[in-house]
C-alpha cells in the first residue's frame, strides 16, 4: 500500500544567501523509517528557490552569487515590477531560472544525496519566513522499535 506524509519546514532567512536545509530535511525522513520513499520538497514561494548544491567549499556559494547578481542585478531598470523593493522582479527571474520543487530518493530511512550535495533554499535580500511543505510517498514503512512516534501524519 502506497502511503504519504506531510510536514512543514519553516525556514528563516536573515537575507540573500543558500540556507542550508538538509539536516532538518534528512532528520524527518530517518524518522518516517521508511523503505523505498520518494522525497518531494516545494517552496510555496515565488521569489525563493530550492536547489541542490555543492556543500564542502564556500566558494560555490560566492561564485553563484555573483553569477546571478551579473545575469539578473538588483534595480536593473528594465524591471517595472518592484511592488517589494529593487530585489523584488530579480528573485522571481532566479526563481523562474531555478525551480522551487525538489524529488530525491529515499529507498531507506536516508536521502539519497552524493558526498557534497545538501539541500539549499535560496533567497531576496530581505528576512522572511519560507514554508516548505514536503511530502514523503511511501512504499513500505519499517515499525521501528518502540512502535511509531511520528512528529508527523501518514495517509494511506
Amino acid at each position: 500500500m502506497l502511503r504519504q506524509g506531510i510536514h512543514e519546514f519553516v525556514v528563516n532567512t536573515r537575507g540573500r544567501g543558500l540556507y542550508e536545509i538538509t539536516g532538518s530535511v534528512a532528520a524527518w525522513v530517518r524518522e518516517s523509517a521508511i523503505i523505498n520513499g520518494l522525497l518531494t520538497l516545494h517552496l510555496r514561494h515565488t521569489s525563493a528557490s530550492l536547489l541542490i548544491q555543492e556543500n564542502a567549499d564556500p566558494e560555490v556559494q560566492h561564485d553563484l552569487e555573483r553569477f546571478f547578481s551579473r545575469l539578473v542585478p538588483d534595480g536593473d531598470p528594465l524591471f517595472r515590477h518592484t511592488a517589494e523593493g529593487e530585489d523584488d522582479m530579480p528573485a522571481h527571474v532566479r526563481t523562474a531560472l531555478t525551480t522551487v520543487n525538489l524529488s530525491i530518493p529515499s529507498p531507506t530511512p536516508a536521502l539519497v544525496l552524493g558526498t557534497w550535495q545538501d539541500l539549499c533554499l535560496e533567497h531576496r535580500t530581505h528576512p522572511h519566513a519560507r514554508r516548505v511543505p514536503p511530502i514523503l510517498l511511501v512504499n513500505k514503512l519499517v515499525k521501528p522499535r518502540g512502535g511509531w512516534q511520528f512528529s508527523h501524519k501518514f495517509i494511506s
